[in-house]
């Protein structure tokens, strides 16, 4: 019996039971009155430079969302954002906001480095976080929030939402199914020119990793299983960077990176990510015809067409049918940018949703064992985990 089978047997009690052990979605906070079910979730959201202009239309769009305030360090960033989007309350400072009008949800799109401290104070505040990748700044970090969370009674959330895509699900039904045979291995590859805009994302605690790998990590895991151990090298391509920010700045983090992770049942899968990959469908993805994610088992191989954030189908052929054919073409409603609507969604209704914050936990291991397999010059054995299969 699989996971969802499993759950499918115990009934909506028991889902409950074992996938929210600390919390019910309608359980009253102390700072902020937690919704009942069906009501629209009260939203704050941090960070309203490039990533915002695709939360806020796609939030303030939800039937299950409500966004309430806004924040920036920049103060005519949060009052340009508030005007645009009808938004009643911007703040200059989270301290303010966390003090301001009640939230159920606080929407961190901040700079990477600064996931962790902003997602410590929501949590302090007993409001449930979805965070922009990564979740926090160490593995470490990420797994105290994600205790400090259960002892104050709510919820925390990591992004990409990459399993929640009709594409990633077909294909993990071929796998779980074994429709290709017994899988040997997979490779996954995002990678563009690098991010103009700022310097954050070259500085220390930036990286290709945490800002493109993380997203073939999450499908590649989501569809595996978690990584036994991993192997990899990373270096710097380009040493300097002209950021709209900050000019010229040397680079820190890497901009160059390969991965190997072993899985369970000897499933082998490989990564690479970079900002100093030529793309010619670009940063936007738009028209990408070539597959990004490719399976190859015993029986049969799969290809994703396009990036897991931006599918397009699955192309397959298998000892059964051995023209190569295309599946999967309707992204239905999924866009990268939906996991904190999706989570509105979860805690207005009581759904649990795919994405999974022991699932984010564990890209974040992966990710700081990266580095410290290229410093180290090792295999290095990983201690996470997550519930698996990942299947809706």
């Amino acid at each position: 019996m699989n996971r969802k089978q499993f759950i499918s047997s115990l009934g909506a009690l028991g889902v409950t039971a074992i996938t929210t052990p600390t919390m019910g979605f309608a359980q009253q906070n102390e700072s902020t009155s937690i919704p009942t079910k069906n009501s629209k979730i009260r939203v704050g959201v941090i960070g309203c430079g490039s990533v915002s202009g695709m939360y806020l239309p796609h939030l303030t769009k939800s039937p299950f969302a409500e966004v309430v305030s806004v924040c920036d360090i920049i103060p005519e960033r949060a009052q340009q954002a508030a005007q645009k989007y009808n938004i009643k309350n911007w703040y200059p400072h989270i301290d303010e906001m966390l003090a301001g009008v009640p939230i159920d949800l606080f929407v961190n799109l901040t700079d990477m480095q600064e996931h962790g401290r902003l997602n410590r104070l929501a949590l302090n505040a007993k409001v449930n976080v979805w965070s922009e990748k990564p979740m926090a700044n160490t593995y470490a970090e990420g797994r105290e929030l994600y205790e400090l969370a259960q002892t104050k009674g709510v919820r925390f959330w990591g992004a990409p939402a990459v399993v929640n895509s009709p594409q990633f699900a077909f294909m993990a039904k071929q796998i779980n199914e074994q429709n290709l045979g017994r899988i040997a291995a997979a490779h996954a590859h995002y990678g563009h020119q690098g991010p103009n805009w700022s310097a954050f994302f070259f500085e220390e605690g930036g990286g290709s990793l945490p800002d493109l790998g993380v997203y073939n990590i999450s499908t590649l895991t989501g569809l595996f299983g978690p990584a036994k151990s991993i192997v990899a090298m990373t270096n710097i391509v380009d040493p300097t960077r002209n950021t709209g920010n900050k000019g010229h700045i040397q680079v820190v983090a890497e901009d160059n990176a390969m991965i190997i992770m072993e899985h369970q049942n000897n499933v082998l899968s490989h990564i690479q990510c970079g900002f100093n990959y030529f793309d010619p469908y670009g940063h936007e993805g738009t028209g990408q015809e070539r597959p990004t994610i490719s399976v190859v088992g015993s029986t049969g191989n799969m290809h994703m067409i396009g990036y897991d954030w931006k599918p397009f189908g699955i192309d397959m052929a298998t000892m059964k049918d051995e023209k190569t054919k295309r599946y999967s073409t309707d992204q239905g409603s999924f866009v990268w940018e939906e996991g904190a609507s999706v989570i509105c969604e979860c805690l207005a209704t009581g759904k649990e949703p795919l994405i999974n914050a022991e699932h984010a936990l564990h890209v974040l291991e992966i990710i700081e064992a990266t580095r410290l397999s290229q410093a180290e010059g090792k295999r290095i054995n990983l201690k996470s985990s997550f519930k698996w299969p990942v299947i809706s």
